[in-house]
Protein backbone atom coordinates (compact mmCIF):
# COMPACT_ATOMS: atom_id res chain seq x y z
CA UNK A 1 0.00 0.00 0.00
CA UNK A 2 1.24 3.47 -0.93
CA UNK A 3 0.05 6.79 0.45
CA UNK A 4 0.59 9.50 -2.17
CA UNK A 5 1.07 13.02 -0.79
CA UNK A 6 1.77 16.27 -2.59
CA UNK A 7 5.09 17.15 -0.98
CA UNK A 8 7.82 16.30 1.48
CA UNK A 9 6.19 18.35 4.25
CA UNK A 10 3.02 16.25 4.01
CA UNK A 11 5.16 13.12 4.18
CA UNK A 12 7.05 14.40 7.23
CA UNK A 13 3.80 15.20 9.04
CA UNK A 14 2.36 11.72 8.39
CA UNK A 15 5.60 10.05 9.46
CA UNK A 16 5.65 12.09 12.69
CA UNK A 17 2.03 11.25 13.44
CA UNK A 18 2.70 7.55 12.77
CA UNK A 19 5.65 7.63 15.15
CA UNK A 20 3.59 9.41 17.82
CA UNK A 21 0.86 6.77 17.44
CA UNK A 22 3.45 4.02 17.90
CA UNK A 23 2.99 2.64 14.41
CA UNK A 24 5.64 1.11 12.17
CA UNK A 25 4.29 1.78 8.71
CA UNK A 26 7.05 -0.21 6.99
CA UNK A 27 6.17 -3.26 9.06
CA UNK A 28 2.52 -2.72 8.08
CA UNK A 29 3.49 -2.61 4.42
CA UNK A 30 2.67 1.07 4.03
CA UNK A 31 4.92 3.53 2.21
CA UNK A 32 4.37 7.29 2.13
CA UNK A 33 5.53 8.89 -1.11
CA UNK A 34 5.84 12.61 -1.85
CA UNK A 35 4.99 12.96 -5.53
CA UNK A 36 6.23 16.50 -6.22
CA UNK A 37 2.89 18.27 -6.43
CA UNK A 38 -0.70 17.32 -7.09
CA UNK A 39 -0.34 17.51 -10.87
CA UNK A 40 2.04 14.53 -10.72
CA UNK A 41 -0.59 12.12 -9.33
CA UNK A 42 -1.68 10.63 -12.67
CA UNK A 43 1.90 9.86 -13.74
CA UNK A 44 2.79 8.55 -10.29
CA UNK A 45 -0.10 6.09 -10.19
CA UNK A 46 0.54 4.97 -13.78
CA UNK A 47 4.19 4.22 -12.96
CA UNK A 48 3.19 2.10 -9.96
CA UNK A 49 0.96 -0.16 -12.01
CA UNK A 50 -2.48 -1.52 -11.24
CA UNK A 51 -1.38 -4.11 -8.69
CA UNK A 52 -0.44 -1.50 -6.05
CA UNK A 53 -3.11 -0.04 -3.75
CA UNK A 54 -2.83 3.74 -3.51
CA UNK A 55 -4.65 6.24 -1.36
CA UNK A 56 -4.00 9.96 -1.36
CA UNK A 57 -3.81 12.99 0.88
CA UNK A 58 -4.14 16.42 -0.70
CA UNK A 59 -5.26 19.99 -0.15
CA UNK A 60 -8.84 20.98 -0.88
CA UNK A 61 -7.91 22.92 -4.04
CA UNK A 62 -6.13 19.89 -5.49
CA UNK A 63 -8.68 17.19 -4.72
CA UNK A 64 -10.07 17.12 -8.26
CA UNK A 65 -6.66 16.00 -9.54
CA UNK A 66 -6.43 13.17 -7.01
CA UNK A 67 -10.04 12.05 -7.40
CA UNK A 68 -9.56 11.59 -11.15
CA UNK A 69 -7.14 8.72 -10.56
CA UNK A 70 -7.68 7.46 -6.99
CA UNK A 71 -10.68 5.85 -5.36
CA UNK A 72 -9.52 6.73 -1.84
CA UNK A 73 -8.64 10.38 -1.24
CA UNK A 74 -8.42 12.27 2.05
CA UNK A 75 -8.68 16.03 1.80
CA UNK A 76 -7.18 18.68 4.09
CA UNK A 77 -9.43 21.74 4.31
CA UNK A 78 -8.21 24.12 3.12
CA UNK A 79 -4.78 22.53 3.47
CA UNK A 80 -2.48 20.79 5.94
CA UNK A 81 -1.76 24.00 7.86
CA UNK A 82 -5.45 24.75 8.27
CA UNK A 83 -6.07 21.28 9.67
CA UNK A 84 -3.22 21.67 12.17
CA UNK A 85 -4.28 25.16 13.25
CA UNK A 86 -7.82 23.95 13.98
CA UNK A 87 -6.57 20.85 15.79
CA UNK A 88 -4.17 22.81 17.99
CA UNK A 89 -6.57 25.67 18.66
CA UNK A 90 -5.98 29.39 18.40
CA UNK A 91 -4.91 29.93 21.99
CA UNK A 92 -2.20 27.25 21.83
CA UNK A 93 -1.13 28.39 18.34
CA UNK A 94 -0.55 31.90 19.64
CA UNK A 95 1.66 30.44 22.39
CA UNK A 96 3.71 28.48 19.85
CA UNK A 97 4.35 31.06 17.12
CA UNK A 98 6.83 33.92 17.24
CA UNK A 99 4.57 36.53 18.83
CA UNK A 100 6.60 39.52 17.64
CA UNK A 101 6.72 38.38 14.02
CA UNK A 102 3.02 37.55 14.01
CA UNK A 103 2.14 40.89 15.66
CA UNK A 104 4.21 42.72 13.04
CA UNK A 105 2.14 41.13 10.28
CA UNK A 106 -1.12 41.88 12.14
CA UNK A 107 -0.21 45.58 12.28
CA UNK A 108 -0.10 45.77 8.49
CA UNK A 109 -3.29 47.39 7.12
CA UNK A 110 -4.15 44.35 4.99
CA UNK A 111 -4.17 42.05 8.03
CA UNK A 112 -5.65 44.18 10.81
CA UNK A 113 -9.20 42.98 10.25
CA UNK A 114 -8.37 39.44 9.14
CA UNK A 115 -9.74 36.78 11.53
CA UNK A 116 -6.93 35.37 13.68
CA UNK A 117 -7.17 31.83 12.25
CA UNK A 118 -6.82 33.13 8.68
CA UNK A 119 -4.01 35.47 9.72
CA UNK A 120 -2.09 32.60 11.35
CA UNK A 121 -2.54 30.54 8.21
CA UNK A 122 -1.28 33.41 6.05
CA UNK A 123 1.64 34.05 8.40
CA UNK A 124 2.72 30.40 8.28
CA UNK A 125 2.51 30.28 4.48
CA UNK A 126 4.18 33.66 3.84
CA UNK A 127 7.68 32.27 4.27
CA UNK A 128 8.89 28.83 3.24
CA UNK A 129 11.52 28.84 5.99
CA UNK A 130 8.83 29.68 8.57
CA UNK A 131 6.55 27.00 7.19
CA UNK A 132 9.27 24.33 7.33
CA UNK A 133 10.42 25.45 10.79
CA UNK A 134 6.95 25.36 12.34
CA UNK A 135 5.39 22.33 10.67
CA UNK A 136 7.26 19.78 12.84
CA UNK A 137 6.54 21.86 15.95
CA UNK A 138 2.84 22.00 15.13
CA UNK A 139 2.70 18.29 14.37
CA UNK A 140 4.21 17.52 17.77
CA UNK A 141 1.90 20.03 19.49
CA UNK A 142 -1.35 18.43 18.34
CA UNK A 143 -2.87 16.28 21.07
CA UNK A 144 -3.32 12.73 19.84
CA UNK A 145 -7.05 12.78 20.49
CA UNK A 146 -7.35 15.90 18.31
CA UNK A 147 -5.44 14.68 15.26
CA UNK A 148 -7.20 15.87 12.09
CA UNK A 149 -9.50 13.29 10.49
CA UNK A 150 -7.86 13.39 7.04
CA UNK A 151 -4.46 12.61 8.53
CA UNK A 152 -5.77 9.73 10.62
CA UNK A 153 -7.93 8.49 7.77
CA UNK A 154 -5.19 8.27 5.18
CA UNK A 155 -3.04 6.30 7.64
CA UNK A 156 -5.88 3.81 7.98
Amino acid sequence: MVIAVEGVSDKAVLETISRRLGRDLAAEGIRIQAIGGAHAIRRFVAELGSDVAVRGLCDENEQHLFRRVLDVVYVCVPDLEGELIRAIGLERMLEIVDADAFAKMRHQPAHRETPVEKALHRWLRSSSSRFHRYLPVLTEAVELDRLPAPLLGVLG
